[in-house]
């Protein structure tokens, strides 16, 4: 109360024009600078409280120059705040969400109507911005400054109250104290040093996360492997394991063992990855991926952690697997197995594989040959309640119908074989993103029986 008296003591202090210019500046920097964001407290947001001061910080440091200079600085204010907002829910650093802007080419966006609102909600900001700034918004009294700094201050507060709840759900970004976990480590995948060499094979499933107090998800995740005759050849185990970052993040937790990224792998080799011991062990190592390879220079650094062989998307396409669409177009998840299976077959050795998946990247369209047109089949409830879950679900769960096809076929050789997620899928809202634990993914392990 005092402070909104103190506001409005100040206010009318001012002469005219510097109302005027204040008000004008507050529509831009304040007003507009927050609307779009302000929107989405209804569905959920990650916190944007720096974004906030940052974006409010520049519009009082240009409010003196000229219209193209305060155009300019809108749109970048716009931007970093954008990035913000996108790195949180997609577990990124800005650092590692600016070095990932030039692979966005291959983003399909068009393919996702979230993506084409979002775009032409910007385009319709920054139009409005920019008319708005032909209003005089030059103040200089030390009052009028203080207003605006308040303003942003109250803004900020409100964004932080609005978001309180929701804030361990975004950006886990890792710390160089956090205690180290994987699926690897905690499911005892690698065999012990003297033991039978079996095939091992690793598939990393895009944005699967581990499901909270949901029975339907739960039943339905990993569901195909319980299945008698899976549980007839493979003894299962499965947990959780905590992750950070994103996709190639979590590829350096399983493959490499321990918190990173993978820039730092694109020119040196890492002769402790999994792959490469496995390959002193005399394994032949093989990475499959069902995306291009130039994406984030898998088809770079994947050689330099141990693995022999690579394929990628147009290897796989070439080998019979369908195109599926989605906003990252590639190979189809769910026929791929069949070609890890042969891969297997035909092998005089023993084999690692890991393979990762693409078709589960949020967001999930009803189309593209994705086989979600119908998520109904899978669960109504579900499909009713949750319509992009039980399309992410229904793509999971072709890939498991796969999986199982081919691993109970009588002449699939001895195999353990370890699913996980990368991390829990960054789901926009509120109500899809919590159903999933903000810090942890499932894994599965399927460890063959006999000889």
């Amino acid at each position: 109360m005092n402070q909104a008296l103190s506001i409005s003591s100040r206010w009318l202090a001012l002469d005219a024009q510097e109302k005027t210019a204040l008000a004008n500046w507050l529509l831009v920097w304040v007003v507009l600078a927050n609307i779009g964001f302000s929107l989405l407290y209804y569905v959920g947001a990650p916190p944007r409280v720096v974004a906030i001061f940052v974006f409010g910080g520049l519009g009082l440091l240009v409010r003196n120059h000229s219209l193209l200079v305060r155009c300019i600085t809108f749109i970048v204010g716009l931007s970093y705040s954008v990035l913000v907002v996108t790195g949180s829910m997609f577990n990124l650093s800005i650092f590692t969400l600016s070095r990932s802007i030039v692979f966005m080419g291959e983003l399909n966006a068009f393919n996702s109507y979230e993506y084409v609102l979002l775009g032409l909600g910007l385009i319709a900001l920054v139009a409005i911005a920019g008319f708005a700034m032909r209003r005089p918004a030059a103040f200089s009294d030390r009052r009028a400054i203080l207003i605006a700094a308040i303003a942003i201050s109250l803004v900020a507060a409100f964004d932080a109250f609005m978001c309180y709840g929701a804030r361990g759900h975004y950006k886990r970004v890792n710390s160089d104290d956090a205690p180290f976990s994987s699926a690897v480590s905690n499911a005892d995948f690698v065999p012990a040093a003297g033991a039978p060499k079996r095939h091992l094979m690793i598939v990393m499933v895009e944005s699967l996360g581990a499901t909270v107090d949901n029975p339907e998800m739960q039943r339905l995740i990993f569901g195909r492997y319980r299945d008698p005759a899976v549980r007839a050849r493979f003894e299962m185990s499965t947990g959780t394991t905590t992750y950070f970052g994103s996709t190639t993040m979590g590829e350096i937790r399983e493959l490499c063992g321990r918190w990173g990224e993978y820039d730092e792998l694109v020119s040196r080799r890492d002769e402790g990855c999994l792959p490469a011991r496995l390959a002193q062990q005399g394994y032949e190592t093989t990475a499959y991926h069902s995306f291009g390879g130039h994406f984030f220079d898998r088809s770079a650094w994947y050689p330099n952690i141990g693995f022999e062989q690579t394929f990628f998307r147009n290897h796989l396409i070439k080998n019979g697997s369908e195109r599926c669409g989605g906003v990252f177009a590639g190979a189809c998840d769910r026929h791929v197995p069949r070609q890890l299976a042969a891969h297997l077959k035909a092998a005089d050795k023993p084999q690692f594989i890991y393979w990762l998946t693409v078709n589960s990247h949020l967001p999930v369209p009803e189309k593209n040959n994705l086989g979600t047109d119908n998520c109904a089949r899978l669960s109504p409830a579900l499909e009713r309640d949750y319509p992009m879950i039980c399309r992410q679900i229904a793509i999971w769960d072709a890939i498991d119908a796969a999986m199982v096809k081919e691993i109970t076929a009588a002449d699939f050789p001895p195999t353990d074989i370890l699913l996980v997620g990368d991390h829990m899928p960054p789901y926009f809202d509120r109500k899809s993103r919590t159903q999933f634990a903000p810090d942890r993914v499932p894994w599965l392990l399927l460890k063959w029986r006999g000889e």
